[in-house]
């Protein structure tokens, strides 16, 4: 897989989540979790409660052991870590996390988790990897040397970059193409609502960002989770031509952006999706006004 990316340029940046959305493996080893008890795999989406115990530190040795292994697979200079959508409910009652958080100094459950991702983060860097993570890991203070995907909104992007430290844009505001791309007539999604053209329209470098600090906004993701696409024509639907408006607003410069002349463009998009076999979402016509 990595080889069949690579003949295309493409890095794939592995994904390990912790300490949240870990069921999976709290699942396969619930010693891991603060209950210790057994736990049921979910079989529907949404944020558990159950997560990694950081006050355990068998737990946190497992993690280390798992992220070097991944490590060494992974050939690209980024590892990312998750560190979204982290409950920590259990760890304000866990008694190894509360004894956790008074040996290390640390003032709350938001500093425990930033403890987590700067140990973690040590362990990347002796591997030779840059650690990546969602915004939330702005909670607590960033790990040195962390670089943020910033989802809920551009503002932990803007705070990550003007802290120099290096950022990928991925607002749902812009970026989710799980998202409905009309008000009906769809197919079943997520929910949300992110026509092309506000796609189009997504500038990643905010306007008060300090000059010096805008070379670290690296660019911007589109994201497409797959909960509710069931098969690979759905996943071009929702992928493209959407995916084309995430490319040209990665590449271009803001001043040379032109919605009118993109849509001009995505007949050779077409034609190239076409000849590929991908099953692209064809536009409404737009009705000109009289």
């Amino acid at each position: 897989l990595i080889a069949y990316a690579a003949e295309r340029h493409i890095t794939i940046v592995p994904e390990i989540e912790l300490p949240g959305h870990s069921l999976a493996a709290l699942a396969a080893y619930p010693e891991f979790s603060c209950k210790g008890s057994p736990i049921q795999v979910r079989t529907t989406g949404g944020i558990e409660e159950n997560v990694y115990c950081p006050g355990n530190e068998n737990a946190m040795k497992f993690l280390e052991t798992v992220l070097s292994e991944t490590a060494d697979l992974f050939p690209g200079a980024f590892f990312h870590i998750g560190g979204d959508e982290c409950p920590k409910k259990s760890w304000n009652v866990c008694p190894k996390c509360k004894k956790r958080m008074a040996d290390e100094g640390l003032k709350n459950a938001e500093e425990l988790q930033s403890w987590v991702v700067r140990r973690m983060e040590r362990l990347l860097n002796s591997k030779g990897k840059r650690l990546i993570g969602w915004d939330e890991i702005l909670e607590g203070g960033l790990a040195p040397n962390a670089a943020v995907m910033s989802w809920r909104g551009t503002k932990g992007g803007f705070t990550a970059a003007s802290e120099g430290h290096d950022v990928v844009m991925s607002p749902t505001s812009h970026c989710y193409l799980d998202y409905f791309q009309a008000k009906g007539g769809e197919p079943r999604a997520i929910g949300g609502f992110l026509p092309l053209q506000t796609v189009y329209s997504f500038e990643p470098i905010p306007d008060k960002l300090p000059a010096e600090r805008t070379g670290h906004i690296l660019g911007v993701q589109g994201n497409l989770w797959t909960e509710y696409i069931p098969h690979s024509a759905q996943l071009d639907y929702m992928a493209y031509p959407r995916g084309c408006a995430i490319a040209e607003t990665g590449w271009s410069q803001k001043e040379k952006k032109n919605w009118d002349d993109f849509q001009a463009r995505l007949s050779a998009h077409f034609a190239r999706l076409d000849a590929r076999g991908v099953k692209f979402r064809v536009p409404p016509p737009v009705i000109a006004e009289k």
